[in-house]
């Protein structure tokens, strides 16, 4: 009876730093997946998959989702503001964008009134 309490003793804090260590590595996935989910949501078909990078000890460090930027189309510009429109809101749907995302959402605004340019010209 003493030998099991007493090798209980040491299997209790390491089980409860694993409990607290894969938590923790839970909720950092989750964190990083809504973020993503929600540029995936709001760009629709110019979205890509989601992927999450880990680092080499499996705990989630980053995310990605490809999106497809407008190309400045002359002949129909207001196709080019719609899809800049959806491009920008995707970069900017995540409650905390990053620096990537507003460079991504500049980019898109950019293309956006060089298309408006063209439209009201036209």
């Amino acid at each position: 009876m003493f030998i099991k309490s007493f090798s209980n003793s040491f299997s209790t804090p390491l089980k409860d730093y694993q409990k607290q260590r894969n938590d923790l590595i839970q909720e950092r996935y989750n964190h990083i997946y809504n973020h993503e989910m929600a540029h995936k949501i709001a760009g629709g078909s110019f979205a890509g998959s989601i992927s999450v990078q880990k680092d080499s000890n499996g705990i989630p460090v980053s995310g990605h989702v490809p999106i497809q930027m407008p190309i400045l189309d002359k002949k129909n510009p207001k196709k080019t503001i719609d899809h800049a429109k959806q491009v920008i809101k995707a970069a900017l749907a995540p409650s905390d964008p990053s620096s990537q995302d507003y460079k991504v959402a500049s980019e898109a605004e950019a293309i956006k009134a060089k298309a408006e340019k063209l439209n009201y010209m036209a």
